[in-house]
C-alpha cells in the first residue's frame, strides 16, 4: 500500500538512504494502482533534503504541484531546508513566500 510504501521512504530519509528512498518511489510510480500522496512526497523530499540534494527535492516539488497535490507544512519545510542547504537562499525565500500565501488562502 501507499502507507507502507510512504513509511518505508521516510525509514531511508531517517537512515540518510536518499538513493534508497529515491527507488522505492520509482517503485511505488511503476505499481499499478499506487499513487504517491503527499506524505510520500514529503518523507523523499526530506531524504534528498538530508543527501544534499537540493535539485532533486525542488523536482519533486514541482512533480507533487503538477500531478494536482497541495503541498503541507511539512512539504513545504522539507523543500525550503534543502534549497537553504544548497545555497539557494532566492528559492527558499521564494517558497517561504508561497507557503505564507498558502496558509493564508
Amino acid at each position: 500500500t501507499i502507507i507502507t510504501y510512504s513509511a518505508l521512504i521516510s525509514a531511508c530519509e531517517k537512515g540518510g538512504q536518499w538513493e534508497k528512498a529515491l527507488e522505492l518511489f520509482d517503485e511505488v510510480k511503476r505499481h499499478r494502482g499506487l499513487e504517491p500522496n503527499i506524505i510520500t512526497y514529503s518523507a523523499l523530499i526530506s531524504a534528498c533534503d538530508k543527501g544534499g540534494q537540493w535539485k532533486k527535492a525542488l523536482a519533486l516539488f514541482d512533480d507533487l504541484q503538477q500531478r494536482g497535490l497541495k503541498p503541507d507544512s511539512g512539504t513545504y519545510k522539507a523543500v525550503i531546508s534543502a534549497c537553504e542547504t544548497g545555497g539557494q537562499r532566492e528559492k527558499a525565500s521564494a517558497l517561504r513566500q508561497a507557503a505564507a500565501a498558502a496558509r493564508a488562502s
